[in-house]
């Protein structure tokens, strides 16, 4: 192949380089920065200095597209000759196809069909740095494949930035002779312009939407060219195109992945008037739009999550990272100097994460694990990852597969899991078509499969209402994608061999089922409900005939997110409610106009939360009912006597669960012993030991008892609440065998139950430790208080006089603290010093006293009279 003429960017001079080196080593790395010409010109001389095919692979569908094109363009072709693409539903390849560019998804699924990629001599594996799920388990594979059955194949990674150590050395293993092991980086710099950078903060309660189009007027009335805004997502760019509606002589163009090819192709290229280009993050790095003059950043990005707590899992819009930002930033200064405003203040940008995060730690891992038991290594050991997977979220995906008949109980793979990786699906929507084809039909069921597999395609949250529109008007792009799933599910089994039973059923199970509703059952494997599986058998129902009315929009809606969704079955939690406790146990709420609220049952599809919120936010659902759930999720189906504590009370019911949905129960008349006595122990643990009778003698038992564990520690217990509960065995056994509600407990005597917990022999010294009550001066017993962390005692001032140095306890370790009182039992003083009160504070408490109760003697010396009860005009000087 003959290279033309190539356009003077800054990877050309480096070109000789690269193919050299490649050809030298066998793998490389190639850091540039966007607009450098490594996507275009690095294939376009691989392929003229090299032997085999080039493949190039492409995080999204978008670029490699936009890829493939730019490069026709520049040999003087169209597309489909010497190069070519390939993504999912869309191919166009030739005989004479040199370099062809696909997705990293579907280099995966070539890679698990033919592992040595015959033909293929180079691939390059284009903005690595991205780091999205595909890429980083593409590069495993390819890595594997390359130590073992294709050492002669040459990788080249390509990287927007620096970040390459770590890629250098993944790549490097396997290489062999002396020196060092990691792969050449090869860096080519950019050729940019100078880049104005100004910071925009929201005003209060001020959306993005609002905020990202008054910085877009900025922009336009403060330079030239067109403007490049980034928006998470699809939602946020239709919302902000609507505001810059009236927009004078501006064409405001939407660039995102879900655009028809059409669409895409406007946004890349120049315009005739100004533009406001409105993308996704599909512009950062992976696609060059040109005129570019200003960038207006909303400082967001969309990313896959998983919530394993909540089941729930799909987008969420997290802050760009700094990387990221420099990225959109730079595409201001492509072509001459620019300017970018960030809509987020300025002190806000040290705060943002270096990198972004690696979809690998964030994502469902359901799809990844699928093509990790079609390689033949359902953990991913064995492999070169840039980051393994988290084994936590790995196990739970392998769970998922197990319940949907993919992969075995060693966890390997399945002839029905192989064909569930053939579609190309998340495994959740390749069950659902393949058991949803058997009861309405491979069209009907591939129709709702796509609207599930992209719901932006749905301009409501009613999946029946969306499916009934989409059949009407026939997006090309949900149509192409249709007749391919529809093909597909045609010409391929079940993915099940021949008298192999379908897991959870018979083949057989599948067209003689028709009709059978409620309590219908399998013995398929079963799977907790939190953990996201459910029995995976096929539902009931007659071989579909590939006609789009063989269900209604609701019934097939319905029926098709319940295979896909088992768990996200969801029922209303109250009439009149518009929130749903899904089978997973995950609350959701319909949003207002939905056009749902009546369902008591719904089919959850799409559910995500809001950071900060419990319960999650229902986007797409359909109408369902109870035969239905049952039908569909069978292993989530259970029957358990229940006895627990509920209300504050044991309740004690036979129960039968849909996961957490109750869809039954009734009283048990004679719950078993074991299960009443769990019950009340857990009652006890949840509103704690005030449930027994305390008297005053066993507070007050209590209190001396904490007392003097306190100040002597062993042998004396601890007997605050945690103790107690912690022990209830020992101190409360015997009752514990014998109650059985709420009202048993309220009668037991806590002090007869806290007596056995005394620490005998030391217990015999407690009425001298921590007496109860203590004799004072005038002959009158007065009960101590241990409640608080110094022994109190409240005593009226006349029966003390005479004393100077009141008693200790606890062998002389703790002073009593003295409430002093009035005749009228009201508080005069406070001291833990009685001499130094005497001499201190007794004139002014006298002084007090004497004007209140004059009836009663108030001595000068207190010390000197002896202590009474009465009134005493006449104190009496204390005998000596």
């Amino acid at each position: 192949m003959k290279l033309p003429e190539l356009p003077d960017l800054p990877v050309r001079p480096a070109l000789d380089r690269i193919t050299a080196t490649l050809a030298e080593r066998g793998v490389a790395v190639l850091v540039a920065p966007p607009g450098t010409g490594k996507t275009t010109l690095v294939p376009l001389a691989l392929a003229a200095g090299s032997a085999g095919r080039i493949v190039v692979a492409e995080p999204r569908r978008l670029a490699a597209r936009a890829a493939a094109a730019r490069m026709a363009a520049l040999l003087g072709e169209r597309v489909g000759e010497t190069v070519g693409y390939a993504v999912r539903g869309d191919r166009k390849i030739g005989a004479r196809t040199r370099i062809e560019v696909v997705t990293s998804g579907l280099l995966v699924r070539r890679l698990q069909s033919d592992p040595e990629l015959a033909g293929v001599g180079t691939v390059v594996l284009d903005e690595c740095h991205e780091r999205h799920l595909d890429a980083d388990l593409l590069l495993a594979l390819l890595l594997d494949a390359r130590s073992g059955l294709r050492p002669d194949l040459r990788v080249l990674a390509t990287s927007a930035t620096v970040a390459a150590d770590r890629l250098a050395q993944l790549l490097g293993t396997g290489e062999t002779g002396p020196g060092d092991r990691r792969a050449p980086v090869l860096e080519v710099h950019g050729r940019t312009y100078p880049v104005e950078v100004d910071y925009l903060p929201a005003l209060p309660r001020e959306r993005i939407e609002a905020q990202v189009a008054r910085a877009t007027r900025t922009a336009l009335a403060t330079v030239d060219g067109d403007v490049l805004v980034f928006l998470p997502g699809v939602g946020e760019i239709n919302r902000t195109a609507g505001l810059l509606r009236e927009l004078d002589g501006v064409d405001v163009v939407p660039l995102h992945g879900r655009l028809a090819g059409a669409a895409q192709d406007l946004a890349l290229r120049p315009g005739s008037r100004r533009r406001v280009v409105l993308s996704t993050a599909v512009a950062e790095s992976s696609l060059t739009v040109p005129g570019v003059r200003a960038v207006v950043d909303s400082g967001l990005s969309r990313v896959s999550r998983v919530d394993h707590r909540r089941g729930l899992s799909g987008l969420a819009t997290v802050r760009v990272s700094a990387a990221a930002a420099e990225q959109r930033a730079g595409r201001a200064g492509r072509e001459a100097p620019g300017h970018a405003w960030r809509c987020w203040p300025e002190y806000e940008h040290q705060t943002l994460p270096a990198y972004p995060e690696p979809e690998i730690r964030t994502a469902e891992l359901t799809r990844l694990a699928l093509e990790l038991a079609c390689w033949g290594t359902p953990d991913g050991t064995g492999l070169a990852w840039w980051d393994a997977p988290p084994e936590g979220g790995l196990a739970a995906a392998r769970t998922v597969l197990r319940a949907l008949g993919a992969l075995d109980d060693a966890d390997h793979i399945t002839p029905r899991g192989k064909a569930m990786a053939e579609l190309g699906l998340h495994p959740r929507l390749a069950r659902a078509l393949l058991d949803g084809a058997a009861r309405v039909g491979a069209k009907a069921a591939a129709e709702m499969v796509v609207l599930m597999d992209d719901d932006s395609l749905a301009g409501t949250a009613d999946a029946a209402a969306a499916l009934r529109t989409l059949r009407i008007e026939r997006p090309p792009r949900w149509t192409r994608e249709v007749q391919r799933l529809t093909r597909l599910i045609t010409n391929t089994s079940s993915g099940d061999e021949p008298g192999q039973p379908v897991a959870g059923g018979t083949p057989a199970d599948v067209s003689r089922g028709a009709g059978r509703r409620a309590g219908s059952s399998s013995g398929g494997p079963r799977v907790d409900a939190s953990s996201g599986g459910s029995n995976s058998g096929s539902v009931a129902g007659r071989p579909g005939d590939g006609d789009e009315s063989a269900g209604s929009g609701t019934d097939v809606a319905a029926l098709l997110i319940a295979l896909a969704q088992p768990e996200r079955l969801a029922r209303r939690r109250a009439s009149g409610s518009s929130t749903y406790l899904m089978a997973g146990g995950t609350a959701v709420t319909l949003p207002p106009g939905s056009g749902l609220a009546a369902a008591e049952w719904l089919a959850v599809a799409v559910a995500d939360r809001d950071p900060g919120r419990a319960e999650g936010r229902i986007r797409l659902a359909a109408v369902a009912d109870e035969d239905l759930a049952r039908e569909a999720a069978p292993g989530l189906v259970v029957v358990a006597d229940e006895v627990r504590w509920d209300g504050g009370d044991v309740v004690a019911r036979r129960v039968e669960r849909l996961g957490a949905i109750i869809l039954s129960e009734k009283p048990l008349r004679q719950p078993p012993k074991a299960l009443m006595e769990q019950a009340v122990r857990q009652g006890l643990q949840s509103e704690g030991v005030g449930l027994l009778r305390w008297s005053d003698d066993a507070r007050s038992l209590r209190h001396r008892l904490g007392f003097l564990h306190r100040t002597l520690g062993a042998p004396w217990p601890a007997v605050d609440d945690d103790a107690l509960l912690a022990d209830l065995d020992t101190w409360l056994g015997p009752e514990l065998s014998t109650a059985r509600r709420r009202a048993d407990l309220a009668r037991v005597d806590a002090g007869t139950a806290l007596r056995r917990l005394l620490p005998w022999p030391a217990a015999a010294r407690l009425d001298e430790l921590a007496p109860e009550r203590l004799e004072v001066p005038s002959g009158s017993r007065v009960r101590l208080d241990y409640s608080a962390d110094q022994p109190i005692l409240a005593v009226k001032v006349q029966e003390i006089f005479g004393w100077t140095d009141p008693p200790t306890l606890a062998d002389g370790r703790a002073p009593i603290l003295l409430h002093l009182l009035s005749p009228a039992q009201r508080p005069v003083a406070v001291t833990a010093d009685l001499a130094s009160f005497w001499k201190n504070g007794w004139p002014q408490v006298r002084a007090d006293l004497r004007g209140r109760y004059p009836k009663h003697a108030w001595p000068e010396d207190p010390t000197t009279i002896s202590a009474h009860r009465g009134t005493a005009r006449r104190a009496t000087n204390r005998p000596t």
